[in-house]
Parts: structure tokens; sequence; C-alpha cells
């Protein structure tokens, strides 16, 4: 099944930067969920893109979102990611794939000639209710998360 815009987000509970665990869930008639799913820390393009909401954090704060960013990485990668470059926001880690393979994100990749299966950038508005309100797919990082923005400031 394939989430799509209008449908309920996939609940989950995974530890977070902090070894706490997490759930979306837990935000729901609360706060609207900017979740993305990015391939790994400390890497360029995820380094780019977790700068870019950590710079705009009071703005999301303000419009009543949390941020939620998953990948595969280990709890103790994210706490060394989060501590290096001051995220301010939760980071998840899904090792065994399992809320990776739910949200449709965890998709084969190729490179040099070698297949495995690899993290599409995407990210998901959800709001209050638990509904997704917007995907981005196959995110390109520059001008991403003033996009976000700007779809949260039109809702």
């Amino acid at each position: 099944m394939e989430l799509a815009v209008g449908s309920n987000a996939l609940d989950f509970s995974l530890p977070t930067d902090s070894g706490e665990n997490l759930s979306l869930s837990d935000f729901f008639d609360k706060k609207k969920v900017v979740l993305y799913f990015y391939p790994k820390d400390d890497t360029p393009g995820c380094t780019i893109e977790a700068k870019g909401f950590r710079d705009k954090i009071s703005d999301f704060s303000f419009l009543d979102t949390v941020i939620i960013g998953v990948s595969r990485d280990s709890i103790k990668c994210h706490a060394n990611f989060k501590a290096k470059y001051s995220l301010p926001f939760y980071l998840v880690s899904d090792e065994n794939a399992e809320i990776l393979e739910k949200y449709g994100v965890l998709v084969e990749r190729s490179m040099f000639g070698k297949k495995y299966m690899g993290i599409e950038r995407t990210t998901f508005l959800i709001d209050k209710k638990g509904k997704i309100m917007k995907i981005w797919k196959n995110v390109k990082v520059n001008g991403h998360v003033d996009d976000v923005l700007e779809e949260i400031r039109r809702i």
C-alpha cells in the first residue's frame, strides 16, 4: 500500500538520538509534523538538509510544527550528528528499516553497477489529526526547507 495525501500517517515507536522511544502519535492533536527520511548522517546532502531545518526551527515552532528526521543510522551516530551541528529536533533510528519500508522510502539503488537498498530522500507533512497533507519525493535539498515552510503557511 502506497501512502498518499489524505491518508493516515503510519504510527511508529522508535528510538531517538537520546535513546528514548518516540511515537508519531505523541504529537497527534498537538502539533503538525514534518517527517523527513534521509540516507545517512553527516554526508553532504543530509547535512545541508538538516542544517536547513535547524536554521528555520523558530519558523516551524511558530507554525506549531515539529521536525522528525529518520534514517537507518544508529542512535549513537544520530547523537554525534545532532551534537556536531546543534540540531534542535528529533532524529529517529530505524536500523531494521521497518518504518522506511512502510513509508515506501526504501528503494533499490545502483552505484558502480552494484544494486542495494537505500533511502529515497522523502518528506511527509502530517497534520494534527495524523493525516498526510503533502509528500515530497526524491527531494533535492536546496530550497526544500523553504518549500516545506511555504506549504505549512498556506494551510
